[in-house]
């Protein structure tokens, strides 16, 4: 078994009971980008998340941005499934990031009842849940664990 693969059934175990392909860690995320180009990481945070807070760093060819919900008000992105489809294919292995691990987890779900059926949430997300000062970064996710992204 190759180490995608490997990634892959620990993920869909990790996952068992989800209304989706299964559940990665910041760290899997990254080496399934870096070991197949056809691993697709869309982050469903806003615009503006994005622009204040960071992106990840990963090649413009595996990464796309689709909002969940909407900046500002937070209303539900109505495009949300047409804009799926621009950036990853049903075939693809797609990847979905949001802050902290909960926008990541409905948009797999609805990925996969859109047809995709390897969508993965991505635990944790970018910035990981508040510590107890509040601050995030600190606890878990993609900063956290020390994977490229570029700052606001």
């Amino acid at each position: 078994m190759s180490p995608t693969e490997e990634i892959l059934a620990a993920a869909r175990n990790r996952g068992a009971g989800q209304p989706y392909a299964g559940a990665v860690t910041p760290q899997e995320a990254y080496a399934l980008l870096q070991a197949d180009p056809k691993v697709k990481l869309v982050d469903v945070r806003t615009n503006a998340e994005r622009d204040w807070v960071g992106r990840v760093a990963v090649p413009d060819t595996q990464h796309g941005a689709v909002q969940w919900s909407l900046y500002p008000g937070g209303a539900p992105n109505p495009d949300f499934a047409a804009q799926l489809q621009q950036v990853a294919g049903q075939d693809d292995v797609v990847l979905f990031l949001c802050r902290s691990g909960v926008r990541s987890r409905h948009a797999a779900r609805v990925a996969t009842e859109l047809g995709y059926p390897n969508a993965f949430d991505i635990l944790e997300g970018f910035e990981g849940d508040r510590d107890p000062d509040g601050h995030r970064k600190t606890v878990g996710g993609w900063c956290k664990a020390g994977l490229p992204w570029v700052g606001a």
